[in-house]
């Protein structure tokens, strides 16, 4: 069994984005950035990551996939889309700053986060700083934005926060980023990236890929 049979075998199991399974089709576009930022903000809430990526689908697929459509939405609209994704245990404050992040990005960026990434000088650290602006997106939420977006944004790889890299010590796989990225295959480190998250996530994961692998 090598390191690649088990990069392998942990992307056949768990190989998928969350953005791309909250159906956000992520290109370097105003929309679908906005997106993996509102994403990023239900990551960072105290609550299961499946309800999340829940809560984002139901935005996504209810029509606010723009912030100005969640600008003009009404309070109560947001609560009742939060709620049919049962993110109900946060569902007012999130909406809440659902509303005050759209209404940021609108008045401070023209609704486009390729403007803030411009802010940046393309440095991670730097974009890391100005996301954090946002309601809802401290330390953990940037770096989940930076980790999704790492394959449309080139400049950002590789990516692997310490999370994903306490997947790949559970997995005994080298932790640096770059010899993470070097392992992959297909080079989308950003599906490797929460493929190693999951394994934090699942017991169970782990195990079954080693079996996997040999």
């Amino acid at each position: 069994m090598t390191r690649q049979d088990i990069v392998h075998a942990l992307l056949e199991r768990a190989g998928t984005s969350y953005a791309a399974e909250a159906g956000i089709r992520l290109a370097d576009k105003p929309a679908p950035l906005f997106q993996l930022l509102v994403l990023a903000q239900l990551l960072s809430t105290r609550i299961s990551a499946g309800l999340a990526v829940a809560a984002a689908r139901e935005l996504v697929t209810s029509g606010y996939t723009t912030p100005h459509r969640i600008a003009d939405a009404d309070w109560q609209e947001l609560v009742d889309a939060l709620g049919r994704a049962r993110y109900r245990r946060y569902d007012e404050s999130t909406a809440t700053r659902l509303g005050a992040n759209a209404a940021l990005l609108i008045d401070r960026y023209h609704g486009d986060l390729r403007e803030l990434a411009a802010e940046s000088d393309e440095k991670p650290c730097r974009l890391v700083e100005l996301l954090q602006q946002f309601q809802g997106i401290g330390p953990t939420g940037a770096s989940i934005f930076l980790r999704e977006i790492q394959d449309i944004w080139p400049w950002i790889r590789p990516h692997f926060d310490e999370r994903a890299r306490q997947g790949a010590e559970q997995l005994d796989l080298p932790t640096d980023p770059a010899e993470l990225a070097r392992l992959n295959p297909d080079g989308h480190d950003a599906d490797l990236a929460a493929a190693l998250v999951r394994v934090t996530l699942d017991h169970d994961l782990a195990e079954e890929v080693r079996t996997a692998a040999h």
